[in-house]
């Protein structure tokens, strides 16, 4: 039953070494000749099978060291460290080859030989899963063999990708959306790019969402999000204006339904119904007039002044439109969700037109329907949707007092619930130290770049679904372009190198060449 397994120890002829600590996930091993005597090259990273009586074990060498550093290193005899990753077992049914799985079942004892792993193993450990998958580029140390991403796996559960500015986080956001839809024409995947950094990126399947083609209309705002931006944070009279902005909203929603014919039984103050901006004016107006007000008329004007101004703001006519109101929910949703595709599977909202101080709004209200049509969504016609938050710490801090409270709670409910109503979520960040421990605590994988910032590195460990110190420890050498990826995503945890994408497919986000810039003058 185990001829298989025997094979292919009998086909590595030089043993590297011997187990003389078996310590839960990791082995401890010592060179089985001194650096002199051995021509095999070992070093942190290399795959390594270890030989035992019911299976093969392999993992990664994750640390190498001398016992005695006062010895020349030609007559030493290394320890090397190994982080376990899975196993090679026999096959329970008759006839049928042993397989590789992950997780170690049957540890190996005291004495067990290490091999280092050959071509053979590498197509075995970082075999393609019979399950749906996407090729993003190779594995470490292997001479190209393909590094896969389970496609299920990786977008129901949510996953971040996570590094250090220049790392090249924003060209892995490309590549993996690119391969998805390479296989998924008619995917749903909403990407929110506060830096115009994707528009271009994925030739003519996105569907681009500027400023001026943004459709997020004043009457889809709750009650939370209508303070933040008709009542000044650092306002005196704040708990008075949103006293007078609740009944004038509900007021104007009431008014509206009536006209329409509709029903106000259900009708709430954050209901995203339509209303006309004229129905609140008037009622603030109607309210300051009376003469048994408490509060005097400053709350009031303050109000309509507000609303005047950004009322006549060009920079928010997707909010304060000019035509008259009309329900048009389901238009806003149709292009936002890319129902139906259209050869368009992707939809990227440009934020870097938006005005700052509304900014955190939009997501906000883009987050929140979008998590509504996932809930309220028939489960028999359920459509699975993906949202991508690029500079997601800026949504989703770990501070709560640094953060807009609407749309921190909009994303963490999506972190916390949207799995279970088919929308997934990616978090891309450089600041994972700034990023909600609880909502990457949420992400089953994680795509993990260079981290230079310990600080960082902690946080990153403290989330990660997998104990996996050597590959940890590798994140503040990884090569622009490679990661480390552990969690739901990968059959088994690896760190890889991404495809190169073409100049065209490329994010605009390259740093500035000043030493060519500065070369000549600018007349104009």
């Amino acid at each position: 039953m185990l001829d298989e397994i025997k094979e292919r120890a009998a086909a590595t002829t030089e043993i590297l070494g011997f187990i003389v600590s078996v310590d839960g996930s990791r082995l401890t091993a010592v060179m089985a000749k001194t650096m002199g005597e051995t021509a095999t090259a070992l070093s942190v990273g290399n795959l390594v099978r270890v030989s035992g009586a019911e299976s093969q074990v392999y993992g990664v060498v994750s640390r190498v060291w001398s016992p005695d550093p006062e010895r020349p290193v030609d007559s030493i005899r290394p320890r090397f460290e190994i982080d376990l990753i899975g196993e090679l077992q026999a096959s329970p049914r008759h006839g049928m080859p042993a397989r590789f799985q992950r997780g170690v079942a049957f540890y190996p004892r005291l004495g067990s030989k290490v091999v280092l792993a050959g071509a053979a193993d590498f197509a075995l450990v970082y075999a393609k899963p019979e399950a749906p998958t996407i090729r993003v580029g190779t594995v470490h140390k292997t001479g190209g063999v393909p590094a896969h991403l389970l496609t299920n796996s990786l977008l129901g559960k949510h996953f971040a990708i996570l590094g250090t500015t220049g790392s090249g986080k924003s060209c892995t956001v490309v590549s993996i959306l690119r391969a998805v839809l390479d296989s998924h024409a008619n995917g749903h995947m909403i990407l929110l790019d506060p830096h115009n950094e994707y528009g271009e990126a994925f030739d003519q399947r996105a569907e681009v969402i500027r400023p001026r083609d943004l459709r997020l209309p004043f009457w889809l705002m709750n009650l939370e999000e209508a303070m933040a931006v008709l009542v000044p944070a650092d306002a005196e009279r704040q708990d008075i204006e949103g006293r007078i902005l609740k009944h004038g909203i509900m007021h104007a929603r009431a008014a509206f339904a009536k006209n329409w014919g509709g029903s106000t039984r259900d009708l709430t103050v954050d209901t995203p119904s339509p209303y006309y901006l004229e129905d609140l004016t008037d009622y603030i107006q109607r309210e300051m007039g009376r003469l048994d007000k408490a509060d005097g008329s400053v709350p009031y004007r303050s109000l309509l002044n507000r609303i005047e101004s950004l009322s006549a703001d060009p920079r928010l006519a997707f909010m304060f439109p000019i035509t008259l109101v009309e329900d048009n929910l389901a238009s806003i949703m149709a292009q936002i969700l890319r129902i139906p595709v259209r050869g368009k599977p992707i939809t990227i909202v440009d934020l870097s037109g938006v005005p700052s101080d509304v900014v955190d709004v939009c997501v906000s209200i883009l987050c929140r329907i979008i998590f509504d049509f996932a809930v309220w969504s028939d489960p028999a016609d359920r459509v699975p949707l993906l949202l991508v938050c690029e500079e997601a710490h800026r949504y989703v801090p770990q501070e709560e007092s640094t953060a807009f409270g609407p749309t921190r709670r909009a994303v963490s409910r999506i972190a916390k619930e949207g799995r279970k109503y088919g929308l997934g979520l990616c978090l891309v960040t450089q600041r994972p130290s700034e990023l909600s421990q609880s909502a990457l605590s949420q992400c089953n994988t994680i795509i993990s770049m260079r981290l230079a910032n310990q600080v960082d590195q902690a946080h990153v460990t403290r989330a990660l679904p997998d104990s996996m110190g050597g590959l940890i420890a590798a994140l503040p050498a990884l090569h622009t372009q490679e990661a480390v990826v552990v969690g739901e995503g990968v059959s088994v945890p690896m760190r890889l190198r991404f495809s190169d994408l073409a100049p065209d497919h490329r994010p605009r986000s390259a740093s500035a060449e000043f030493s060519a810039s500065w070369q000549s003058e600018v007349a104009d």
